[in-house]
């Protein structure tokens, strides 16, 4: 019994080293085009934004039936079990009332009858004139064809469909503001992580230096040409660069998990970063020409004018609910009274046809056409100030961009000489110190100075790439489409 236990204890926990080693092993490389495409594809904001859009189109639809003739079918049958028509007493004619000329008697006679009843000649027509009427009628069909077409609405309609397509223009570029927030967003995570990866290869690399120094103050301690405090020295300098590589791991984990989560990877899956963060070229790195011209073209401000369309058309629909309404109808009917509801045979189809055009004049509604008039124009001033105040932080935005990124820039020719002379300097330190011509202190003085240099650098980097994506952004272009990386 122990021994099958055991064999189950060595299954559960070799299948959970094998899936882990699985784990590990099953790394997805993404670039960040890879990064912006997924997201693109997957982003629940995109998702919103081009369901906005399909509604835009909807509306346009709706509001554009409004203009268009409107025609209906019906069909009906009418089963009657009993009517005021037919209830209560017969009307009969008395017999002294009956018209019944004789025709074969002499025409003498026949005038003679005419002559006594012409009075009561009328009467006998009243059963027949009134027998074949609808009223009352146990079966009724009805087959009718309905059309109407509005010939005037004040410009109700028509400005109803400007406003649905000011409104789909402005969800398509509300749809172009939403991937270029997407493509910022995701293009700072990534160099973000980028930054963070670096600074974590930095940090393993000064900890790395600092274990080849100490292998080699102890084999000098050996030697007799150091102290044990050397030892200890080399030794307390490499502790205090463990913390920082561990903090440089868990910031790159951070940043990374924030790249997977906008780009919707499982925050699981080992992830590696295949665009690297290198210096930009001399090209990427030239002045940003003057573009203010062209912030007028950003998405927003145009979906901001859209949306001022669509007040304008606000106000001209409230206006024109003064006006009348001209409407043109018709109805075309067909209609029969079977005396069975299942036997057609020998039912005289009636028709039924009529046209109408009729007219709706508004005369009082307790002021409500006011209000709305009054809210419509108030809709417009306000959507006129929001456009002012968009285009106003759109062009702060836009010298913000520009002046992080020409900093950034600045930043980046500095901190790259800054790194050569670092590196220059602690391969000099040492070597001075293997002469003994330098202290141990100024060693490490010489590796946090480079350690510090290329951090510099790489935030450099990464701030500059983040600017030059936030110009971009400013702008309202797309930085694929600009060959930005």
């Amino acid at each position: 019994m122990k021994q099958y236990w055991l064999a189950v204890l060595l299954v559960i926990v070799f299948g959970r080293v094998g899936a882990a080693q699985s784990v590990r092993t099953d790394t997805a490389t993404l670039s960040l085009q890879e990064a912006l495409t997924r997201a693109f594809t997957q982003s629940e904001e995109i998702r919103l934004a081009r369901n906005q859009v399909e509604l835009a189109d909807a509306e346009v639809s709706s509001v554009r039936a409004g203009a268009l003739p409107q025609i209906n079918g019906n069909l009906g049958y009418t089963r009657t079990f009993e009517s005021q028509f037919s209830g209560g007493d017969t009307f009969q004619i008395p017999d002294s009332l009956q018209f019944t000329p004789d025709s074969m008697a002499s025409i003498q006679d026949r005038l003679r009858y005419l002559e006594q009843n012409a009075d009561i000649a009328g009467l006998g027509g009243l059963g027949t004139l009134f027998g074949n009427l609808p009223f009352g009628q146990p079966n009724a069909y009805t087959a009718s064809l309905s059309g109407s077409q509005l010939l005037f609405s004040g410009g109700r309609v028509g400005a109803a469909l400007r406003a649905a397509r000011a409104f789909r223009e402005s969800a398509r570029f509300q749809l172009q503001e939403q991937q270029a927030d997407v493509e910022l967003s995701v293009r700072t995570a990534y160099y973000r992580a980028l930054f963070s990866q670096e600074l974590e290869r930095i940090s393993a690399a000064a900890v790395e230096q600092a274990e080849r120094f100490l292998a080699q103050e102890r084999l000098r301690e050996k030697s007799g040409a150091a102290s044990e405090l050397d030892v200890l020295r080399a030794e307390v300098a490499l502790a205090n660069l463990r913390p920082q590589l561990v903090a440089s791991r868990n910031s790159a984990e951070f940043a990374t998990l924030e790249l997977k989560r906008l780009i919707n990877v499982p925050a699981t899956q080992p992830l590696q970063l295949t665009t690297p963060l290198t210096a930009p070229t001399a090209e990427a790195m030239r002045e940003v020409a003057d573009s203010m011209v062209n912030l007028e073209q950003r998405a927003a401000v145009q979906a901001a004018e859209r949306n001022v369309r669509m007040r304008e058309m606000g106000v001209k629909i409230a206006r024109g609910s003064f006006l009348p309404d001209i409407t043109f109808s018709a109805v075309y009917g067909r209609l029969g009274y079977p005396v069975d509801p299942f036997n057609w045979t020998g039912v005289t189809w009636r028709t039924d046809w009529s046209a109408t055009i009729a007219m709706r004049i508004p005369i009082f509604d307790g002021l409500r056409r006011n209000a709305q008039l009054d809210q419509a124009q108030t809709n417009l001033s306000n959507s006129r100030l929001q456009l002012a105040q968009l285009r106003e932080n759109v062009q702060v935005q836009y010298q913000q961009a520009v002046g992080e990124r020409r900093r950034a820039q600045e930043v980046i020719t500095a901190r790259q000489q800054t790194v050569a002379q670092a590196q220059r300097v602690y391969d000099l330190t040492v070597l001075r110190y293997d002469r003994g011509l330098a202290t141990q202190l100024e060693v490490s003085d010489a590796r946090l100075a480079l350690l510090q240099a290329r951090t510099n650098l790489a935030q450099a980097l990464s701030d500059f790439y983040v600017a030059e994506a936030t110009v971009v952004r400013a702008l309202g272009g797309s930085a694929i489409t600009t060959g930005a990386r």
